[in-house]
């Protein structure tokens, strides 16, 4: 494969990171049926609060620890929000992203355009050997891996363990895990910060890797918002998710390559919003049934396979109340 492309492929996955990680932390929390909406925010202030924390202390894994711990803290708020104090949790997260991104602005006005920590690439030793596959996947930062086994891992807690099958079951029928043993309120906060933190650690992995520093305006605002997109366009699946997260990069990389193209003359303004417009047209696609009905042509047994896999149900109690007796 040409070289050049190759590069292009690299950085791809590597700008894919951080949406993959938050995509991952809102399908946790999603799937324990709490609405996480504050991520626009949350990835922003943990973007600050981790870089001015690596630049402060000198370490990028003490930055990436505190923007975890606001990540999680901004989650707690909405699980105390939605559950003890029984709040609808769209409007607090929506107030959240509001009041985060706001405060990150306010707090990092002193840290702008500075130079501080990052993490640098490590190459796997003969895995980013192998022809292709090798300098795309495994020439990357150790964040670029960690997103690797998060979604494996996310894989095989969700539908090869018993936590996991307890973890589906208070999203989607809490009565029944409760009588089964689960205390449901107590996993949904549980979920819900582990899920928070990880948000929190795709604002440090843009922060201290995929653009190092931080600047206002950020350059991360609306990524949140795509993340949740991103969450519904994967079905609330890992697999599914961390491709739509790949899928935008890849059409964000598209848009900044045709900027760099003299011959190619189109409005900036449009070019950055082809990405914006496709995963709206493939949510679309994907809810309304389109794509299953264009299924029909394929041999029946990959049709069904075909449509488990692109199945974009919700969690049954999604943002809903449980009360424990």
């Amino acid at each position: 494969m040409n070289p050049e492309l190759i590069n292009i492929f690299n950085s791809i996955v590597a700008n894919a990171t951080p949406l993959v990680i938050a995509s991952i932390g809102e399908t946790i929390t999603e799937r324990a049926g709490v609405v996480n909406l504050s991520l626009d925010g949350s990835l922003i202030l943990s973007a600050m609060v981790g870089f001015v924390a690596a630049f402060v202390s000198g370490s990028a894994i003490i930055g990436i620890i505190a923007a975890m711990i606001v990540g999680g803290l901004i989650a707690l708020i909405i699980a105390i929000g939605g559950i003890e104090l029984r709040q609808d949790q769209v409007a607090i997260g929506f107030v959240l992203t509001l009041l985060t991104a706001d405060l990150a602005t306010f707090l990092g006005q002193n840290y702008t355009r500075i130079p501080g920590p990052q993490i640098l690439r490590s190459p796997i030793p003969i895995l980013a050997d192998i022809p292709v596959a090798g300098p795309i996947f495994f020439n990357q930062t150790a964040l670029v891996y960690l997103s690797y086994a998060l979604i494996f891992g996310l894989w095989y807690w969700l539908f090869r363990t018993r936590p996991g099958l307890a973890l589906r079951a208070i999203g989607e029928r809490p009565e029944t895990a409760f009588a089964r043993g689960a205390n449901v309120n107590r996993l949904r906060y549980l979920y819900t910060i582990i899920g928070g933190a990880l948000v929190g650690l795709a604002g440090a992995a843009y922060s201290l890797s995929v653009k190092p520093g931080w600047a206002t305006p950020p350059s991360m605002a609306g990524d949140g918002w795509i993340a949740l997109a991103i969450v519904i366009f994967g079905g609330w699946h890992p697999f599914r998710v961390v491709l739509g997260a790949y899928l935008f990069a890849g059409l964000r990389a598209l848009s900044t390559a045709i900027q760099r193209t003299p011959e190619i003359e189109i409005s900036v303004v449009l070019l950055n919003g082809i990405p914006w417009v496709l995963m709206i047209i493939t949510l679309l696609l994907v809810s309304s049934g389109a794509i299953e009905r264009l299924l029909t042509v394929l041999p029946r047994p990959l049709q069904k396979w075909t449509r488990n896999f692109l199945r974009s149900d919700p969690p049954a109690a999604l943002g809903t109340r449980f009360k424990q007796k």
